[in-house]
């Protein structure tokens, strides 16, 4: 996602899946709690339809729109929380599965050097 939008700038912006059918109006931002960065959008989906929660990282605004590289259909069937609550980590585990995103974090840091030259080595073991 553009990290330059303003996160309450989205909200009643029409979104559009991945064929540009309109999916409905953004409703809510939620933000990532680690980083406050904008991670998923409820949107609106109809007059009397549910808030479909959208990931924003693969989404992009473009000519004042929230454009979700997803088929609405997929985005109708998107797990159901409701909308005005926070998002607990399992919700969004269930969220990243259905969209089939990646939910690996970044690679592991090796941990530093403790200056001890022999930890791990076999006992008699020579360099």
């Amino acid at each position: 996602m553009q990290t330059d939008i303003d996160p309450r700038s989205l909200i009643g912006r029409k979104a559009f899946d991945s064929n540009g059918t309109k999916i409905g109006t953004v409703d809510e931002v939620y933000l990532d709690d680690a980083t406050g960065i904008p991670e998923w959008a409820a949107v609106r989906t109809g007059l009397f339809g549910r808030d479909a929660f959208v990931p924003l990282e693969p989404s992009k605004v473009v000519d004042n729109a929230l454009r979700v590289p997803y088929e609405r259909a997929l985005i109708k069937d998107a797990p159901d929380f409701g909308v005005g609550r926070h998002l607990s980590p399992e919700q969004e585990l269930q969220l990243y599965h259905h969209y089939g995103l990646d939910i690996s974090g970044p690679p592991e840091t090796p941990a530093p050097s403790s200056g001890d030259r022999t930890f791990g080595r076999v006992r008699g073991q020579e360099d």
